[in-house]
């Protein structure tokens, strides 16, 4: 989704210093595939605004920054102090960019598990869709400060797994299937502090077509 710099440092001191090539596109705001207010009641139209247009937008915004300064860079030392930003502008983007994807109005089957090989998956590593929510909501709610809770897939494992990163970190060791996004801007404006309603409200919108796709392909 966003290209990191290879090979960015080479070990050997002494030898000349190559500038990444310049960035040949830039990294834009994906737009929603439903209206601001299509989560209702559960997620409230004012924060999916904010969420997208302003936050999503400044995780796009410092990453190109990034990028482009990344392509100035002169120095390996240059380089190691974009590092920090790069991370986590780039997490930010690949995991709302997935955020967004995972969640779907009722009207068009959010919340709505059907038969699949989702639904077996889950009712094999966790007995039943009751309780993945009971034991995914614990452990994202448990999470310190800002993060996020995953469903993701282990194809070396086979097998379907609860996953936590901290700020924006990207899923990197499994397939994410299902994310959950725990950051404050996410759900304060309406949930304030109760971060359990949150948890137990989002799953009223969570786009499992979208998760069981995701499956599907990463078990191929």
């Amino acid at each position: 989704m966003f290209r990191l710099a290879q090979n960015v440092v080479k070990p050997t001191l002494g030898r000349a210093f190559r500038a990444p090539a310049a960035i040949s596109s830039l990294h834009t705001l994906p737009d929603l595939p439903y209206g601001y207010d299509a989560l209702e009641p559960h997620i409230s139209g004012q924060i999916m605004k904010l969420h997208h247009s302003k936050h999503h937008q400044t995780y796009v915004n410092a990453l190109n920054a990034a990028e482009e300064s990344l392509a100035k860079a002169q120095t390996p030392k240059d380089l190691i102090a974009l590092q920090p930003a790069i991370k986590f502008n780039g997490g930010g983007h690949i995991n709302h960019s997935l955020f967004w994807k995972n969640l779907a109005p009722e009207s068009t089957g959010g919340g709505k598990l059907e038969a699949g090989p989702l639904k077996d998956a889950i009712e094999r590593d966790f007995g039943s869709l009751e309780e993945l929510k009971k034991q995914m909501n614990a452990q994202t709610a448990a999470i310190q400060g800002s993060g996020w809770g995953w469903l993701g897939y282990s194809k070396k494992l086979n097998k379907l797994e609860i996953v936590t990163t901290a700020n924006q970190d990207p899923l990197l060791s499994h397939t994410p299937l299902i994310g959950i996004d725990i950051w404050e801007h996410a759900f304060y404006l309406q949930y304030q502090n109760v971060k359990p309603d949150y948890l137990n409200a989002i799953w009223n919108v969570i786009n499992f077509k979208e998760a069981e796709a995701r499956l599907v392909a990463a078990s191929q």
